[in-house]
């Protein structure tokens, strides 16, 4: 497994540009709440006990995480709850959660791909689908150093 810098390096390749920088702070977070949203709407019963879908896989991306950085797998996964609880409300109090998700997952992505547009270059997960988890990995590390934490 490639090591935390060697990921981080990889994809700062592409993520160079300021506005890019930019629109992935705002959108990666928002793509990430909505797989979550999405996943959370599925309930699966397994030997008599129920879970949503988001659940398990939440517990499979922690895997990534922790074999990455133990480190950065703490806030990650910290950020992963958040988004499991924030779906978790919409859900429970008759918000339209897959409406909602839907349309920030469309519209997030939307200014994604805008965002390598300007930057020229192509988003990194057409390289390597595991980009996808890195993109909050990467951001999470740009928090890390900006409170001098040692990722």
């Amino acid at each position: 497994m490639k090591s935390v810098e060697n990921w981080f390096s990889e994809y700062g390749e592409s993520h160079q540009n300021p506005t890019n920088k930019m629109v992935h702070w705002i959108c990666v977070p928002i793509i990430f709440f909505s797989i979550i949203g999405l996943l959370f709407i599925v309930k699966i019963t397994f030997n008599g006990i129920s879970f949503h879908l988001a659940t398990p896989v939440i517990l499979l991306a922690s895997i990534f995480y922790i074999r990455l950085s133990w480190k950065l797998a703490i806030g990650t996964i910290g950020f992963a709850f958040l988004c499991h609880l924030l779906a978790r409300y919409l859900y429970e109090n008759n918000y339209p959660l897959i409406e909602i998700s839907l349309g920030l997952f469309v519209v997030a992505w939307i200014g994604q791909f805008w965002g390598h547009k300007i930057e020229g270059k192509k988003p990194s997960f057409l390289k390597d689908i595991q980009f996808l988890l890195i993109g909050p990995a990467w951001l999470m590390g740009f928090i890390y150093e900006g409170i001098g934490v040692d990722y």
